[in-house]
């Protein structure tokens, strides 16, 4: 007895003199640590990296730039089981302890005894806190002693519900994920508040380590990781038993996620961000830096689907190049014959809605496929979706039908009503004989693309495709102050990202008439003057031979009204109003346009387009037409704002004024602010990148408004809307009635050798929308490919969806606008009596004179006098 009494006694001393050490070990450790270390106050006023987002006028998500994919969630916005999940996994005393668990540390300086090394750790949630932000990774036992010294410090000053919070929105859960919420997005592309609580579990477990139980690369070990945390949850008794069967049965549903963007708009995106790199510098990347654009998502999606369609109608025409690979499938095992196929519906519903560098080739869940298909899919490794084309592997090929295999493991079905067009491509302007049956186009292992399209019942089915080789942009302006509504590129900014909208410089051809006609009018020229529409011949030293300009056809039409030469798009009355005109004046006329003369021939080929403009610039032209006569250059950026959505800069207000009533920039707003572009035209954002260490630029103050004068006369503008209406009404734009609206205008544009096609049109005060369809590399587009044949459809694809938010308007008639009725022959007033008189515009001070001519019964005055240009 007296034994045991003396064995408790120096067991009770053994423990009194541990705890007594292991107090005084962390007394010294405080003391001597603690002035070394940074004050755990920090963590008050830390701040996350989060990415730079850039968002449309309606707040959807059009792109998002940095390293770290991070969106900070509050403690009240994390749900219970997460936190459940979470504490059963790396803390389970969190809520309990003072940031210090004892037996943790017990283990952890145990397995240092026994193996010189520290294995579990021993950390709290508080002390992995401490480490995460203030620390190094390396497992030293000073390290550890400096964990335990700042998550005392911080317990002291934080509330356990700040120190989860900040655990939970730092840690690194892999792909580029860094906090929860982030992770939900990452590998379930929703929230976290809308995972179940199998999906919880597998998250929670990814912090101990983020490669080795991450679902998407070790599928089974996170699985194991996952059931165990749950087993936890249930042996606690913080989920019931029917819970816990329900999570533990769930079959793992994660997959990668890219940034989930509502509206493809990367080329615009793209040009936000580089605005915002030249404005802010590189904290853009990590500062939550939140950019609010001018896109209007249903015009930007209505962009994107329309320049699409009308790309692939186009190559469809030019035939079939064959398919985009060849591969030996002699060693892969037969199909199963009853495979599901997956419909084109399912296609529909799961495309992505952008089409951004970030969807790049990606590991793609195959459990549950049969192994002899999931054989075929490694094959497809590396292709990834453009745009709406998936990649497919032709595996057997029907009568009536192609089986094929798509990445994701899934069989598609190909019928032949929808590879018919499929013509062998000989040269940009001729194609082979029809095919008569599937095997005349494809061949089992052939790797195709494949586009869900509307068929005979307008529901989804697959249609064999090729990625365009032509490209096309669009772009969509709100003529009232400049504002971009829509921009698309490209057929896919992942594709290419080079930003044809903005940067490609191509001859616009006829689009370009409009501008040239403006200068006539300024100039005394009027809708009913004469010009003759014949061959003529140029002889200038500077040119190896005569130039003999020409028509869109060989057929000319003599004496021509300029309101019917418009419509008509008659090239020789272009050159020779031009040449009336003056080069000097119409490009002074072209300037007050907008347009960047600087870069343009002093020489009559302008009359043809031969100018190179980008299709920004045409719109922002064309809106002057659009807004009664006032040049607003496009902008995009209405606001930036930092993470906690204080305002950084705003755009003015852009006001149009007649010269005599335009204020002055005198008021500045009181907020930090980033400087417009350029007071005449778009920033090109030419800075990609910038120095690490590079200080942040500081943003000047923006105006309040920008006052935009007018910059042709009003009655000019609406001489040329009236003509450009009869473009649509009578001329090369008729397809575009097909949209039953009366105040539809614009031009069509080809250029030599169809290297260019073009339209560009507008509704007055509303939108003004420009489409350009050729080849990077300036190639012909092949015989008949015209302006109203390309782009024409695609401008009316994109009006018909975009045009339901603009109402029907027609410039108001300015004064000094008179109509009188003249002889459509001579353009000259029509005298009484003439039943041939139709009715025309003028300006007031350019009524024609009354028509005197031989034709009128009882005239015996001179013989007119005719010009030697009106007769060559």
């Amino acid at each position: 007895m007296l034994l045991t009494k003396t064995w408790f006694r120096l067991l009770l001393a053994a423990i009194l003199v541990a705890a007594s050490g292991v107090a005084m070990i962390l007394s010294a450790s405080f003391l001597y640590l603690g002035p070394h270390l940074p004050p755990a106050s920090q963590l008050r006023e830390i701040t996350f990296q989060i990415p730079l987002r850039i968002y449309s006028r309606e707040g959807d998500l059009i792109g998002e730039y940095g390293e770290q994919r991070r969106t900070p969630i509050k403690f009240e916005q994390i749900p219970q089981d997460f936190i459940q999940a979470l504490t059963s996994a790396e803390d389970e005393r969190f809520f309990r302890h003072n940031g210090v668990d004892i037996k943790g540390l017990t283990r952890a300086a145990s397995e240092l005894v026994r193996y010189r090394e520290i294995r579990s750790g021993g950390s709290t949630i508080t002390m992995q806190v401490a480490r995460n932000f203030f620390l190094s990774q390396d497992q030293t036992f000073l390290r550890k002693f400096n964990e335990i010294v700042l998550a005392l410090q911080i317990e002291n000053i934080l509330s356990k519900e700040d120190i989860f919070e900040l655990y939970v929105n730092k840690i690194f859960l892999g792909r580029r994920a860094y906090g929860i919420e982030a992770a939900a997005q990452v590998y379930y592309g929703k929230p976290l508040n809308d995972l179940n609580l199998a999906q919880l579990a597998m998250i929670a477990g990814l912090p101990k380590a983020p490669s080795a139980y991450n679902p998407l690369s070790n599928p089974q070990r996170a699985l194991t990781r996952r059931n165990w945390i749950l087993e936890r949850m249930l042996e606690r008794g913080r989920i019931s038993q029917e819970e816990y069967d329900l999570a533990v049965s769930a079959p793992i549903t994660a997959r990668q996620h890219s940034a989930s963007l509502a509206v493809e708009g990367s080329y615009i995106a793209e040009m936000a961000r580089q605005e915002a790199l030249a404005l802010l510098g590189p904290r853009i990347y990590t500062d939550g830096i939140r950019i609010t654009t001018t896109l209007d998502s249903t015009m930007q999606q209505a962009a994107v689907s329309s320049l699409r369609h009308g790309l692939h109608v186009y190559d469809e025409r030019h035939g079939w190049r064959g398919p985009e690979a060849r591969v030996d499938i002699s060693d892969l095992p037969p199909l199963p014959s009853n495979t599901a196929v997956q419909s084109a519906s399912d296609a529909e519903a799961s495309q992505p809605a952008s089409d951004s560098e970030d969807t790049a080739p990606q590991k793609v869940d195959l459990r549950g496929i049969p192994a002899s298909i999931a054989e075929w899919t490694r094959l497809l490794r590396g292709y990834r979706r453009v745009g709406e084309l998936e990649p497919a592997l032709v595996a057997e090929v029907h009568a009536e039908h192609v089986r094929l295999v798509l990445p994701n493991g899934r069989l598609a079905e190909l019928p032949w009503a929808q590879m018919q067009w499929a013509r062998p491509y000989i040269n940009p302007s001729a194609v082979g004989r029809a095919p008569e049956k599937p095997a005349d186009v494809l061949k089992p292992g052939d790797m195709v693309r494949l586009r869900p399209v509307r068929g005979d019942n307008d529901e989804p089915v697959w249609r064999l495709a090729q990625i365009p080789a032509a490209q096309a942009a669009l772009v969509a302006i709100d003529p009232a102050d400049g504002a971009i509504l829509a921009l698309q590129g490209g057929y896919s900014f992942a594709l290419s990202n080079y930003n044809r909208a903005l940067q490609a410089q191509r001859q616009a051809g006829s689009v370009f008439k409009p501008f040239v006609y403006a200068a006539g009018l300024e100039h005394g020229i009027t809708p009913a003057t004469i010009f003759n529409d014949a061959p003529i011949v140029f002889q200038d030293d500077n040119l190896e031979e005569a130039w003999r300009p020409t028509g869109a056809s060989s057929r000319f039409y003599g004496p021509t009204r300029v309101r019917e030469a418009l419509y008509r798009s008659l090239n020789l009355v272009s050159i020779r109003l031009l040449q009336q005109v003056g080069i000097g004046n119409a490009l002074d006329t072209l300037g007050d346009f907008g347009m960047p003369t600087q870069r343009f021939a002093r020489d009559l080929s302008v009359a043809l387009g031969s100018a190179a403009v980008t299709p920004l610039e045409m719109a922002s032209s064309y809106g002057v037409f659009a807004n009664g006569g006032f040049y607003a250059p496009a902008w995009f950026i209405r606001d930036i704002r930092d993470n906690e959505g204080q305002l950084l800069w705003q755009a003015p207000e852009v006001v149009l004024c007649e010269p005599d009533d335009c204020g002055v920039n005198v008021s500045q707003p009181t907020v930090s602010s980033a400087p417009l572009p350029d007071d005449d035209a778009i920033a090109s954002p030419i800075a990609t990148e910038a120095p690490d260490d590079a200080p942040a630029p500081m943003i000047p103050p923006a105006p309040e408004k920008v006052w935009r004068p007018r910059a042709v006369d009003a009655r000019t503008v609406w001489l040329m809307d009236s003509m450009l209406r009869d473009v649509v009404r009578r001329g090369t734009a008729g397809q575009a009635r097909a949209l039953n609206r009366t105040d539809l205008a614009g031009k069509t544009g080809t250029t030599n050798d169809h290297l260019d096609a073009w339209f560009s049109g507008y509704t007055p005060g509303g939108l003004v929308a420009i489409t350009w369809v050729g080849f990077d590399n300036p190639a012909t587009l092949g015989n008949g490919e015209y302006g109203g044949r390309v782009a024409l459809p695609i401008w009316i694809d994109f009006m018909r969806d975009a045009l339901p938010e603009v109402p029907e308007a027609t410039l108001p008639q300015p004064p000094g606008i008179v109509s009188a009725r003249i002889n459509p022959d001579n353009g000259l007033r029509a005298r009484p009596g003439d039943d041939k008189a139709i009715f025309e515009y003028f300006r007031s001070e350019n009524v024609p004179e009354m028509d005197d001519s031989l034709s009128v019964p009882g005239y015996d005055g001179p013989e007119e006098q005719v010009r030697p240009e009106d007769l060559f």
